[in-house]
């Protein structure tokens, strides 16, 4: 086989990875709280062939011929940038004004076991529990986690629900009465590192010691005189930060790749039946 086939046959499963990518971001464009990935590219290895001894002829570039065998994905990142907030004025729905910052979401792992997952996605609903009390859940029906890693509860009876400074819930009772409680927050110190689970919920990897790192390295849980960090804002959602224009570029840009890969497999095909043709 040509090695043009191989070089372009290996570039283009890595664009057709980058080309799932921008999808996602597309389709997630409207995901509240969720982050956009980012593909870059890596050489792959190289030969150089030395043939400087034939070659007399004066020249500028380097000396010899080097043979590239195409690219391969190097890295996909999240880009944590602040997403634009959308102001609601409902009493359930929280925004992060702080970068790195998520919520705790108590998401159910096997047989009556939880797992805390995290997300800046901040619209909330109270679902009616049998002893007469609501539980602070999200749209997908997870409960929302308090500082101390447990589901929030609160009286079936709230007038109002608000976050102030710190990221402190307080729910109005119909007598005046408020209840506070201190929302899970925890601020990420190594986002790369963190695992994307579905839509906008990320985790800290299985393998994290493996990796060399600790918990304490990668999150802090921020509490105590930390809480004066978080920044919330009561009545507002923080939309997607996916940039639709640079994503529609940057498709344009890898379907273009994908053709002249595309072609150079072809151009070589064609070469190949004409040396099998050659009688």
């Amino acid at each position: 086989m040509l090695r043009t086939m191989i070089t372009a046959t290996n570039t283009m499963g890595q664009l057709q990875q980058k080309l799932d990518t921008i999808s996602n971001n597309i389709a997630n464009s409207n995901t509240l709280g969720y982050k956009s990935q980012e593909a870059t590219f890596n050489e792959l290895l190289y030969q150089q062939f030395n043939n400087d001894k034939q070659d007399r002829a004066d020249r500028q570039s380097p000396l010899g011929i080097r043979y590239g065998a195409g690219a391969m994905l190097g890295q996909i990142q999240s880009n944590h940038k602040q997403g634009s907030l959308q102001t609601t004025d409902r009493d359930l729905d929280f925004a992060f004004t702080k970068p790195k910052q998520y919520f705790n979401i108590l998401m159910p792992d096997g047989e009556n076991g939880t797992k805390t997952v995290y997300t800046r996605q901040g619209d909330f609903y109270l679902s009616p529990l049998d002893n007469g009390t609501v539980m602070v859940v999200n749209a997908d029906g997870y409960p929302l986690a308090d500082s101390t890693g447990q589901a929030i509860t609160l009286p079936s009876n709230v007038k109002s629900i608000a976050v102030r400074n710190g990221g402190v819930l307080e729910a109005t009772e119909p007598n005046g009465d408020i209840i506070r409680t201190d929302l899970a927050v925890t601020e990420f110190q190594k986002p790369q590192l963190m695992e994307h689970i579905s839509g906008s919920y990320v985790a800290l990897p299985n393998n994290l010691a493996q990796l060399g790192y600790t918990q304490a390295e990668v999150v802090t849980e921020l509490q105590g005189a930390n809480r004066q960090q978080i920044g919330m804002q009561n009545g507002a959602l923080e939309m997607s930060n996916v940039n639709l224009s640079k994503e529609m570029t940057d498709l344009m840009q890898t379907q273009r790749s994908y053709q002249f890969n595309s072609r150079a497999v072809t151009l070589a095909d064609q070469m190949l039946g004409l040396i099998n043709g050659i009688r």
